[in-house]
């Protein structure tokens, strides 16, 4: 049976318009040896890299379909660690733009990604509560860390520790140690959520954001380093040192809570509070990589910076502070006293940490980014709620620093969202308008628009000149070659909702909410400023009705006119005698869209009850109503010569239908927000949208052919791959089900996976069996027979699996295929191959089968040689490591001895190290004295 009706497939060819989602932050990268120049912003599911010195997009990231909330860069300024809505984190190569490693735990969207100080390790923090920290080079999870009840706002490393600091919207800051993987410490000094957190001054101290107007300031003293001062008697220092002292209640009241005195690593005093001019909430707060300057925004458009004070400055101000206290005291002091009196100038919170500067930007920030130049200029990137990326850069050594807006990331896109597009008869060029602004950009280069026009704009339609129909009745004539405003008309009483051209291109109509529909025609009229005639437009008629008008739309032969009303019916009329002709009834809720076909037997309307109806024009009758969306229908329009329509909705879908036979064919998800409209080019070959995500989208229709019951397949096969994600993970051995530290989580990925391991050890059991039965009869036969080569094999090679699924993998596969596996990684380790990826699949099986393989008595020889194989294997790889260890060990004694100078300065550090430890024991022995 062949195919009666053959459909074309549409699919995704661009993505243009956006400059920065709001979801995610911006950051600096460095690409090409240059700092300070490139930055990666979101972009819905994809990441850009603009150059902020030509305004350039100069790389994409692409991305697959969730949505991106979350970016880091790697200390070594190489890779670009993304987290996505769905939780899954992708690291890119920012050399090559390829993301080959990917990491699945969490079951929400990421909300932090910090990488350690040498880049080996990632910590994740989600919308679940949970804080995962990753190892990059293995490619894969260490451990999940429990204790959040809320979404986590912030997760930094400790650089001399191994101590791990989160924040998250449950109001609590927790400390964790990274060695046992305990919650050791949990600050529950913030009544309200706590947005972000930072690390300064050498590690010695923290600064927390919450939803009030304060930046609270908390001493950390390590209590291994007090220990270290070798204290005579602990019982005389109780009660004098705050760093020693039992911290569960501080002096403000705040609580700690610990778990045991005992297990204390590091106690937590606060020390102050920073006030913010800002009185709504934190939304960032961040330190540039020196540590010396801090900064801070709200939901407002206004960053705060605050200078963090060195040591030397701190004792030169309080120097100074004690010069001018005397002097004061002096001058008030009696003026037979020969003594100096007794100062004393106490040293305050704000003589460490002073206010430098505001930074106004031109709209709300959404985030920003610090870096400090080598000339000492500071730079601070914001992305703006307006789809705007902007640079300002300051000197903060300057008395009074002033911030100078360097850079501004404009043309790619427009600031508020876009309401109406329309293709050139060529299909060559796409007209976006906004309220902004009007662009019109070339199919095939969306990195720059070919014109831009400012005005308050509402819909948009083409000709040689175009008009543009705002919410205050206003009709506004543009010059497409100079883009410049020809003339204003004030066209009606209410706002303009709707424009229709005429097919004879002579004229145009209009409808409003002044419940009047306004016929037009083009005119040739003298211009003012020059001697030639210009367009413009005269109004010829005018249709009074009872209801406002929402859309209107002329018939492909100009006899008829559909005006939909708020009353939820179109109403069919004559053009030439403006006679009612039809009423088409049914919607339950007013027609925002419809769309007459080419050949005007039949008309498509899409409401806000979420339905589409197809009528006849001949009688009105509604031949089909269509559930189309799970939300309102925004845009509707047919496809050039044909009975295909394609429907925009709020449920960020565009869906193609046969408004012959009734039939969905195809649905092109990308847009993450609202659907606005949608054009269809004169050739039908190029489909263009815009959403609320503030992107534009071209879809393009290609050669292959689109049958129906595939599709049907396909949208089957994604649903149940989304059930495969919902669905409850396995239980490992050892963990409760809902208390699960694995860090792995179910995907169709990894369900795959397995299944790949399973025909791989089907295929070896064949191919093992053969064997025997050739050796067989080689040896009946008494001469060798060659063997066939299987044809998987040599079709594949190999059946692989990404070390990155392989945990959760083998989390999934049955106990049956495990015998055999153990048996292969026997002859695996004793070839030598992949000696320590094998030990972690071997270590991972026998813990999460540990009973089975026990108490199975064939699989004790196989558990016996493994046990000698793996011992005798990781003993040679060990020697191996250490044989090169001891090599780079004398190649650095090499080059110590030839240049005189430590490689890596480590004897400066001892030094000042125990410098710094004397001061500190000399001070306290003093403070006991």
């Amino acid at each position: 049976m062949g195919l009666t009706k053959q459909y074309l497939r549409y699919v995704a060819s661009a993505v243009f318009g956006v400059i920065g989602s709001q979801k995610g932050n911006i950051v600096f990268v460095t690409l090409r040896g240059e700092k300070g120049r490139y930055v990666a912003v979101p972009a819905c599911e994809h990441v850009f890299i603009w150059d902020l010195r030509k305004g350039e997009k100069i790389l994409i990231l692409q991305g697959l379909k969730q949505e991106v909330t979350c970016l880091c860069p790697s200390p070594d300024g190489l890779h670009l660690a993304v987290g996505y809505e769905d939780g899954s984190i992708r690291i890119f190569s920012l050399l090559s733009g390829e993301g080959n490693v990917t990491f699945n735990g969490h079951k929400a969207a990421i909300t932090t990604l910090k990488y350690d100080q040498l880049g080996g390790r990632l910590a994740s923090g989600s919308k679940d509560t949970d804080v995962i920290v990753w190892d990059v080079i293995n490619e894969s999870g260490l451990y999940r860390l429990k204790g959040h009840k809320d979404a986590i706002t912030q997760a930094l490393f400790l650089r001399e520790k191994n101590l791990l600091v989160t924040s998250g919207k449950d109001t609590m800051v927790k400390w964790w140690d990274l060695d046992t993987q305990h919650c050791f410490k949990t600050m529950v000094g913030h009544r309200t959520e706590v947005w972000g957190l930072v690390l300064v001054s050498e590690e010695k101290r923290l600064i927390t954001g919450a939803s009030d107007s304060e930046l609270r300031v908390w001493d950390i003293a390590y209590l291994q380093e007090i220990e270290d001062l070798e204290e005579p008697d602990p019982k005389k220092i109780k009660g004098s040192s705050p760093g020693v002292q039992d911290t569960l209640e501080a002096e403000d009241g705040t609580f700690e809570m610990d778990e045991a005195p005992e297990d204390r690593i590091l106690s937590c005093r606060k020390a102050g509070s920073i006030m913010r001019e800002g009185r709504d909430r934190v939304v960032n707060l961040a330190v540039e990589k020196t540590g010396r300057i801090l900064a801070c925004h709200g939901t407002d458009s206004v960053l705060e910076l605050f200078c963090i004070l060195s040591k030397e400055e701190i004792k030169k101000k309080m120097d100074k502070k004690m010069k001018k206290a005397r002097k004061k005291a002096k001058l008030h002091s009696c003026k037979g006293e020969e003594e100096d009196p007794e100062v004393n100038v106490e040293m305050s919170l704000q003589d460490e940490i002073q206010r430098v500067t505001n930074i106004k930007t031109s709209a709300k920030i959404k985030s920003f980014d610090l870096i400090h130049s080598p000339q000492g200029e500071l730079k601070a990137v914001f992305l703006l709620q307006n789809n705007l990326v902007e640079l300002y850069s300051l000197n903060p050594s300057l008395p009074t620093p002033q911030p100078v807006r360097t850079s501004r990331i404009t043309i790619g896109g427009h600031r508020s969202d876009v309401r109406t597009l329309s293709f050139s008869s060529d299909n060559i060029a796409v007209l976006s308008a906004a309220a902004d602004s009007i662009k019109i950009w070339n199919r095939f280069s969306f990195l720059n628009c070919a014109g831009m026009n400012h005005g308050g704009c509402k819909y948009v339609h083409w000709s040689c000149a175009h008009f543009v129909s705002s919410q205050t009745g206003k009709l506004q004539l543009y010059d497409l070659a100079s883009g410049n405003l020809l003339e204003t008309i004030d066209a009606h009483d209410g706002a303009l909702w709707s424009m229709s051209l005429s097919p004879d291109q002579r004229g145009f109509v209009t409808g409003g909410a002044d419940k009047s529909v306004k016929f037009w025609d083009f005119e040739l009229v003298k211009d003012e400023n020059s001697t030639q005639k210009r367009l413009s437009v005269k109004q010829t008629r005018t249709l009074q009705l009872d209801e406002d008008v929402l859309c209107v739309s002329y018939s492909p032969n100009q006899k008829l006119l559909a005006v939909s009303l708020l009353d939820c019916t179109v109403k069919i009329f004559y053009v030439d005698t403006l006679k009612f002709f039809l009423s088409l009834y049914g919607h339950k809720l007013p027609v925002i869209c419809m769309d007459i076909s080419y050949d005007g037997a039949l008309i498509a309307t899409g409401s806000a009850d979420r339905n589409v109806k197809i009528w006849g024009l001949d009688f009105g009758d509604c031949h089909k109503s269509l559930f189309a969306h799970d939300d309102s229908v925004m845009y509707l329009q047919f496809v050039p010569k044909s009975h295909l329509f394609f429907t925009a909705g709020k449920d960020h879908k565009i869906k193609q239908w046969d408004a012959d036979k009734f039939e969905h064919i195809q649905t092109l998800e990308g847009h993450h927000q609202e659907i606005w409209c949608l054009a269809v080019s004169p050739s039908g070959d190029y489909v263009v949208s815009s959403s609320h995500d503030k992107s534009l989208r071209l879809w393009e229709r290609t050669r292959e052919p689109l049958i129906l019951e595939e599709e049907r397949e396909m949208e089957r096969e994604a649903e149940y791959e989304e059930s495969v994600a919902k669905e409850d993970q396995p239980a490992v051995p050892g963990e409760t089900q809902g208390d699960s530290y694995f860090t792995g989580k179910k995907t169709i990925e990894t369900v795959k996976a397995a299944e790949r391991i399973m025909e791989a050890i089907e295929l070896y059991r064949e191919e093992t069996a053969k064997m025997k039965e050739h050796k067989a009869i080689c040896k009946a036969a008494g001469k060798e027979v060659p063997l066939p080569t299987n044809p998987i094999l040599m079709a594949y090679g190999s059946i692989s699996v990404s070390k990155i699924e392989l945990e959760e993998s083998l989390l999934v596969l049955p106990f049956s295929y495990v015998p055999d596996i153990l048996k292969l990684f026997n002859e695996f380790i004793q070839l030598g191959s992949d000696v320590e990826l094998i030990c972690r699949c071997l270590f991972f099986l026998l813990r999460i089968h540990f009973g089975q393989i026990t108490s199975n008595q064939m699989l004790v020889p196989v558990i016996e040689k493994l046990r000698e194989t793996t011992i005798s294997k990781v003993s040679q790889v060990r020697d191996v490591i250490g044989f090169n260890m001891a090599g780079l060990d004398y190649l650095k004694r090499e080059c110590e001895a030839k240049s005189e100078v430590m490689f890596f300065a480590d004897a400066t550090s001892h030094l000042e190290e125990k410098k710094r430890k004397r001061k500190k024991r000399e001070k306290l022995i003093l403070t006991l004295t």
